[in-house]
């Protein structure tokens, strides 16, 4: 059966999300025109904003249960399971300078926090990240610090974007364009070596692999910097799997990146809109397809990534489409969904922090970064983001049900990796 001609013949009665699937799985170029159907899907009709001046839900506490004793327990209330979906960034190379951060540990109580070498904002070194003993010290005072462990995060992919550099004295990791050029065996082994320097240093969660396949060498953000294992989907596909192996055999959770695929694109997503409406190839979600199948994708990060041909308005960390419909639905992913930095320039520019986290949460994200690491440095951020939906739960535009399936999503790896009981 010809696929395209099928295509052709059905299009004004088949979903745009439908032929996208489709279409990746006979290898063609993306060329849908949306149908009614799937426009309706991409427009937002329900409000899931309230105003600021709303109360917070009655049961945002943490409510009182009794154990089999009688014994009376706390649980987690609304307010701290929200927290939980928040990874934040802040400044301070140890937790008596960072005073931020210890007050946000115990009234945030957020998911994990994420660390830096480099603060953007003030152009300005350290900002987390100086050497290795004084990593290991905050990372220990960060979980001392905190009533439920944290995941604690590092974008280390090697190469270009390796927070952890051979110049404070941390290992040396190839950039994954370099791993691409040798075996898949030898990519585990860099995995491996890199997952032992993250287990004893403290980290436990590690937004790498990129598993973008390099459609455009000159992508200023992907291809230019070398952070693409190859233009083969193929190999991209061997190499992340072996990279993630070699990263759990230290118990370290990783994240493929940057769905549904950032190697065509021209522009840095980290600087405002990147739209992939023409550029995008099928061949791009096949790594993020065939890694979910095989089981190796603990988490996926949804990239800031703007496809009109599949949703008109958002892009896919603003997207039902994207996230519910085929991350979810079409490609059976029902671990934790990440959503790129709420701060960065595509969404800055084009929302509010406070619509921007609503909106993921209600496409489907489940864990949420605000590293105060991009353009400018809000330690009010977190807080504006989690109360946010918090009356969007109030207001009907967030189920309670959804904050309970990814609170227990967030717990269930947290306690596959040790990082609780």
């Amino acid at each position: 059966m010809k696929i395209k001609s099928l295509l052709q013949k059905n299009r004004r009665n088949s979903l745009t999300v439908l032929a996208f699937v489709v279409v990746v799985a006979a290898g063609y170029f993306l060329s849908p025109v949306l149908s009614p159907e799937t426009k309706s899907l991409s427009q937002n009709d329900d409000t899931v904003l309230i105003s600021a001046e709303k109360a917070l839900p009655e049961d945002a506490e943490a409510d009182v249960v009794q154990d089999k004793d009688g014994k009376e327990l706390l649980t987690p209330g609304l307010r701290e399971k929200i927290g939980q979906m928040l990874v934040i960034g802040f400044r301070g190379t140890d937790l008596s300078q960072a005073s931020f951060i210890s007050g946000a540990l115990d009234d945030l109580k957020p998911g994990g926090v994420i660390l830096f070498d480099f603060d953007v904002p003030s152009q300005s070194f350290p900002r987390n990240i100086v050497n290795s003993e004084q990593v290991k010290k905050l990372i220990a005072d960060l979980q001392s610090g905190s009533s439920v462990p944290l995941f604690v995060a590092v974008d280390a992919e090697g190469g270009a974007v390796n927070r952890l550099k051979s110049k404070y004295g941390f290992i040396d990791v190839p950039s994954a364009q370099q791993m691409g050029k040798e075996s898949a065996d030898n990519t585990r082994l860099q995995g491996e070596t890199l997952g032992k320097e993250l287990a004893y240093l403290g980290f436990n969660l590690d937004f790498a692999p990129v598993v973008d396949v390099n459609v455009n060498p000159q992508n200023p953000v992907i291809g230019k910097i070398g952070r693409s294992f190859s233009i083969e989907p193929q190999a991209v596909i061997e190499h992340a799997a072996a990279f993630i192996k070699g990263l759990e055999k230290y118990q370290i959770i990783t994240s493929i990146k940057h769905f549904p695929g950032h190697g065509s694109s021209a522009s840095d997503s980290h600087k405002g809109i990147t739209d992939i409406t023409e550029s995008y190839k099928a061949p791009e979600l096949w790594p993020f397809q065939e890694l979910i199948k095989s089981g190796l994708a603990e988490t996926v990060m949804v990239g800031h990534l703007v496809n009109k041909n599949i949703d008109s308005e958002f892009p896919a960390t603003l997207s039902k489409i994207f996230i519910n419909k085929i991350l979810k639905q079409d490609l059976g992913f029902d671990g934790v969904v990440v959503c790129d930095d709420l701060q960065m320039g595509a969404i800055t520019q084009n929302y509010g922090l406070e619509e921007a986290a609503v909106r993921m949460v209600a496409a489907g994200c489940d864990l949420l970064i605000i590293s105060n690491n991009v353009g400018v440095y809000d330690e009010t951020a977190p807080y504006k983001a989690r109360d946010a939906i918090l009356r969007a739960v109030e207001s009907g535009g967030i189920s309670k049900d959804s904050i309970e399936a990814s609170f227990i999503k967030i717990e269930n790896l947290k306690k596959k990796f040790g990082i609780i009981e």
